[in-house]
């Protein structure tokens, strides 16, 4: 029989509406560099109304693609609602792609709108020629004049643009189903790959981002949005303020230690989220220029695992909890975080925070062996993870139709790339990328565990492990390691510190001490860029064997 419910879609219009009207008092911000500019979240409904309404007058209907090239701010904000809840699609466009990235995206998905902000304009004029969709550019905080387009294309002053608008909308009635938002892969292997998040797979995300075991948003929080909003959603954190009536603050472009604890010092967020390198940046600034960050209750971080000895740092030091979280493009992102079962404590805890956390009800995983066979949750068997669920996508956009890729799906399950355990109480530990393993003598070395334990050197403050290779071991692991600002140590001082930390035979024999190890666009390591260096002899390899 059906049930006696009614069937309300889970529109992200309705979301807005919510947020607009019964979370009102909630704020979004932009620091400028010694301020915020805030609106309330009853503003930034009447802002998003006015964006839609500007849209529409530029053609913008049902569907169509708007493409944002933008920072952390306000009117990224109004974007992340106005466009889905007017039917339209929003594609964030990653800054930091290379061109040739940027441009294949921006076409593949054919964006038909960019909002650009000002500070950017010189690089996306770049682009722009190459942009073969694009009818029209909306310039936010900054002078449309500076931008000269090719024909066919209109420049927007976004100002002027909605300063005639009204500040009402009739928002439509939306299939929970339907596109609301378009996120691109990074790329590091072929084309970047398009996931198009539907309506309720942003809202039923939205819902465990606020979720106890999620990341806990309430009313009561102010958040410090540190990632990206054109990397995954910005982990899904700007619909879930909405929903959770929770304060956001927006960097723009002040990404670096100084500002982001300008910031904190000013405004004492409650919750903060970005990659491992920002903290590894904020943690170096912290300990020139020291300052009570406590009023962070929790920094949720993903996208890399942070080094156990840097998350004790932040306990013992500055009072502050570092959560790791897992999840992908691909997962919307948020497939676990790391909070700790209910009656543990102290090194049990901790234990349980440095995996990559237990999986919610809605995220089903498991392992699978070289074979092809389901391993068991057991916390031993290792295998690749895989993973299916309401917000995880069952394939990848193209404008000629979903694409299945048997390399990336597994009859329904998307296939993360990703090897580790699963404990019997869900909780994941990754032990590296698949495509990152070490195969040493038949033998695995996890890279992730040897870049952790390099790490916990005071002298280092970054080491990337990949696998090189050895006539006799087939592979072994090259250590590429960056020294703190006035410290010292060497090849044979590191591999004595690591004697007691790995197994005997896992220990590096190959060491490069570099100024920095190379990131991709979304703040990981980037690997592939350091075994090319590798292959082209750039490397100043010191061998102890």
């Amino acid at each position: 029989m059906l049930s006696t419910m009614q069937d309300g879609p889970l529109s992200l219009a309705i979301l807005l509406e919510y947020g607009a009207t019964f979370q009102s008092a909630a704020t979004v911000s932009t620091w400028t560099g010694d301020g915020l500019r805030t609106m309330t979240f009853g503003e930034l409904g009447q802002e998003s109304a006015r964006l839609a309404n500007a849209l529409r007058s530029l053609g913008v209907g049902k569907d169509d693609r708007v493409g944002t090239f933008m920072w952390n701010n306000n009117e990224h904000m109004a974007a992340y609602t106005a466009i889905p809840a007017m039917g339209s699609i929003l594609h964030t466009l990653n800054i930091r792609l290379f061109p040739e990235q940027l441009i294949f995206i921006a076409n593949h998905a054919e964006d038909k709108v960019v909002i650009v902000d000002g500070s950017l304009v010189p690089m996306f004029a770049k682009y722009l020629p190459s942009l073969k969709t694009v009818r029209h550019v909306i310039v936010a905080n900054g002078d449309a004049a500076s931008l000269e387009a090719p024909s066919g294309v209109e420049v927007h002053s976004y100002t002027d643009l909605l300063a005639s608008q009204p500040d009402t909308f009739d928002w439509p009635d939306i299939d929970e189903r339907s596109a609301a938002a378009m996120c691109y892969t990074s790329g590091t292997t072929g084309d970047p790959k398009g996931v198009a998040y539907s309506h309720r797979s942003m809202w039923l995300h939205s819902m465990q981002v606020c979720a106890s075991n999620g990341m806990a948003l309430s009313d009561a929080d102010t958040t410090l949005a540190i990632v990206p909003m054109f990397h995954a959603m910005s982990w899904g954190l700007p619909h879930a303020s909405l929903m959770a009536g929770a304060s956001i603050i927006m960097p723009d472009r002040f990404l670096q230690p100084e500002p982001l604890l300008a910031i904190m010092a000013a405004e004492k967020p409650t919750f903060a989220a970005a990659v491992p390198t920002i903290w590894q940046g904020v943690l170096a600034r912290l300990a020139v220029a020291p300052q009570d960050i406590s009023h962070l209750r929790d920094v949720v971080v993903g996208g890399a695992a942070v080094p156990p000895s840097m998350m004790r740092t932040f306990d013992d030091e500055y009072n502050v909890r570092i959560l790791h979280a897992w999840g992908m493009t691909e997962t919307s992102p948020l497939g676990s975080v790391a909070r700790p079962p209910a009656g543990t404590s102290g090194d049990e805890a901790f234990a349980y925070r440095i995996t990559q956390g237990r999986f919610p009800a809605s995220v089903q995983a498991r392992l699978v062996g070289d074979d092809g066979s389901v391993l068991p949750n057991d916390g031993k068997a290792l295998g690749e993870l895989e993973v299916r669920g309401p917000w995880i996508t069952g394939s990848y956009y193209s404008p000629d139709g979903a694409k299945i890729d048997p390399d990336k799906f597994d009859n329904g399950w998307l296939r993360t790339g990703d090897v580790g355990t699963i404990s019997p109480n869900g909780y994941l530990t990754l032990v590296d990328r698949s495509k990152d393993v070490i195969k040493s003598g038949g033998e695995w070395i996890s890279s992730v565990d040897l870049e952790n334990a390099v790490m916990g050197h005071p002298a280092i403050a970054e080491a990337a492990v990949f696998g090189v290779p050895d006539e006799k071991w087939d592979e072994r692991p090259l250590v590429a390691a960056v020294l703190r600002e006035g410290a010292e140590a060497d090849a044979e001082k590191l591999r004595e510190f690591l004697a007691d930390k790995v197994a005997k035979w896992q220990l590096p024999e190959r060491w490069a001490f570099i100024n920095e190890v190379p990131k991709t666009s979304v703040g990981k390591f980037d690997k592939k860029r350091l075994r090319a260096q590798y292959a082209d002899g750039e490397l100043n390899v010191i061998n102890l064997s």
